[in-house]
């Protein structure tokens, strides 16, 4: 890792930051493919339709919960 290297909080790993990294950036680069997730970042909860257009801020942490349905 290089000293100036910026990062963002996924799930309580350490992700490296890109600039203007949206949601939908975030969700490929941690390989999550379910399609019934919750995205919170730094407690603010994100509609799924924002994620392509939403940028995470540097620093942030990002909670993604992926819901399970059954019965």
């Amino acid at each position: 890792m290089k000293a100036d290297q910026k990062f963002i909080t996924v799930n309580g790993e350490k992700v490296p930051y890109e600039d203007n990294m949206t949601i939908t950036r975030v969700l490929q680069v941690m390989n999550y493919i379910f399609r019934m997730l919750i995205v919170r970042i730094n407690g603010e909860l994100v509609q799924k339709k924002d994620y392509p257009t939403t940028v995470v801020p540097e620093g942030a942490n990002v909670e993604v919960i992926h819901l399970i349905s059954g019965g």
